[in-house]
């Protein structure tokens, strides 16, 4: 089986997450790095966009969910993102999700979670 890895990184989406009073008011920026390991199943032709997985649809999928609802834990978050994906591509064979909160605290970065599905 062969397959082809598809990447997004540093998505950003003003999302409702967290637990803190601030946060049940105010969105906040996430960022959402994801892979996806999708099995090919016909030859690529360049004039069809419908002989590959199409990353917009991707890239929806996590926009939809991560922005749709308030979510109070950011691993509940990532499992409804790996969750959508693994419902709606059946071709993805694999999935690697890092959503982060880069404003979370002043001494660093970001900070986030990680999860990565196999079906």
């Amino acid at each position: 089986m062969t397959t082809r890895r598809i990447f997004i990184n540093n998505l950003v989406v003003q999302a409702s997450i967290g637990m803190l009073d601030h946060e049940l008011v105010h969105r906040q920026p996430l960022h959402i790095d994801a892979e996806f390991d999708t099995t090919i199943t016909q030859d690529v032709e360049d004039s069809d966009i419908g002989t590959v997985l199409d990353y917009r649809q991707l890239r929806e999928a996590l926009i939809e969910v991560s922005t749709t609802e308030h979510t109070n834990l950011l691993e509940t978050l990532v499992e409804r993102l790996a969750d959508r994906i693994q419902n709606d591509f059946p071709t993805v064979e694999r999935v690697k999700i890092r959503a982060s909160k880069p404003e979370a605290f002043a001494d660093c970065d970001a900070v986030g979670i990680e999860i990565e599905r196999h079906r």
